[in-house]
């Protein structure tokens, strides 16, 4: 990864609360969790290093009182943290005034947040194209933007609707769209469907997902579920008593848990949902008798019908087309029923 790809990182950032947080890390600079507790203090954040590439999205999770929503917060410095880099695009965010944190988060940054926080007095119309008001657009432009967003997610017809004659679905599509309206750079999500009924949630997901394919965002997601959390992401990062304990693919956390806390974690997840072709293909023959092909990116939920019922192995292909393995109904059924395997060398997932 080159420096070119990275949108938003972090480096060694704290945010201590308590009386002499600043003074306690200058004379213990990497303090443990005991001793920064030993001291009165409450660690919500702890050395928290991070990389977000442009137009993934980066999930944080952790369960409650974990760290990840003061974690966003001290990113788009809504907080201040104690100490710590945060680069947005290599600019350190922590030595940008007021007035330009200002700038950055009504034109480069959108947020969501778990609770709507929609202005009742106003439509949907109005709240979508509240925060291009904020920035002094004049009303005809501002609300033709806010008609492409409302649009985009799903909302047309509802413009002079008010937040109390919509679905809670659709208030959450209303708290999206304002977040786009001003066209951001780099999104931020706290926990946005936690609030929602398990299925408007699954069509919330769903809805983000279509959206994120067509705007490639860069998107720093919180939530607690683990499920959701290999659903949407590009990278996980897993938190607990304020530190990023691990960092890696859905598939790189479930099969390489860097600790007892995170295999915990990841313990109900099916493997099928998270292993790609690629983690479980043997070595390409040639001249193999295929059946057909799939990408060394498939999950193997999604080939496993195909592959079990074929009578010869499937060929793999890499990024590029060119077949670099072989799957067979084994390999799937042994993901399927929890039996534990060998990582291809030639993985290209």
């Amino acid at each position: 990864m080159s420096d070119t790809d990275v949108k938003l990182s972090c480096r060694g950032v704290w945010k201590l609360f308590g009386q002499g947080a600043d003074g306690f890390l200058g004379r213990h600079p990497a303090p443990s969790l005991e001793e920064v507790r030993g001291a009165g203090l409450i660690g919500a954040v702890r050395g928290a290093d991070l990389d977000v590439r442009q137009g993934e999205i980066f999930i944080i999770m952790g369960l409650s009182g974990s760290g990840k929503s003061t974690l966003v917060r001290c990113l788009s410095r809504l907080i201040e943290p104690t100490a710590g880099e945060i680069l947005f695009e290599g600019r350190d965010l922590l030595r940008a005034s007021d007035r330009e944190m200002i700038e950055i988060r009504r034109h480069r940054m959108g947020m969501v947040f778990q609770h709507f926080a929609l202005l009742p007095h106003l439509t949907v119309l109005g709240n979508v194209a509240f925060p291009l008001e904020v920035q002094g657009i004049d009303r005809k432009t501002r609300e033709a933007s806010a008609r492409r967003v409302i649009e985009l997610v799903g909302l047309e017809g509802r413009e002079n609707y008010y937040p109390r004659e919509l679905s809670g679905g659709q208030q959450q599509r209303v708290g999206i769209a304002r977040s786009l309206a001003v066209e951001p750079e780099l999104w931020f999500l706290d926990e946005p469907f936690s609030a929602l009924d398990p299925l408007i949630r699954r069509e919330m997901q769903d809805e983000f997902m279509r959206l994120q394919n067509v705007l490639r965002k860069t998107i720093v997601f919180i939530t607690h579920d683990f499920d959701e959390a290999i659903r949407l992401a590009d990278r996980i990062a897993i938190m607990k008593d304020g530190a990023i304990i691990q960092t890696g693919t859905p598939e790189q956390l479930v099969l390489a848990p860097a600790t007892d806390y995170v295999a915990e974690f990841t313990r109900h997840i099916p493997r099928a949902k998270v292993v790609t072709a690629g983690s479980v293909m043997t070595p390409w023959t040639n001249g193999a008798d295929v059946a057909g092909e799939v990408s060394a990116a498939a999950l193997i939920a999604d080939i496993a019908d195909r592959v079990e019922s074929a009578d010869r192995p499937f060929a793999v292909t890499d990024r590029e087309g060119k077949r670099s393995g072989l799957i067979d109904k084994k390999s799937v059924i042994d993901v399927l029923v929890g039996r534990t395997f060998a990582h291809s060398e030639g993985s290209a997932g």
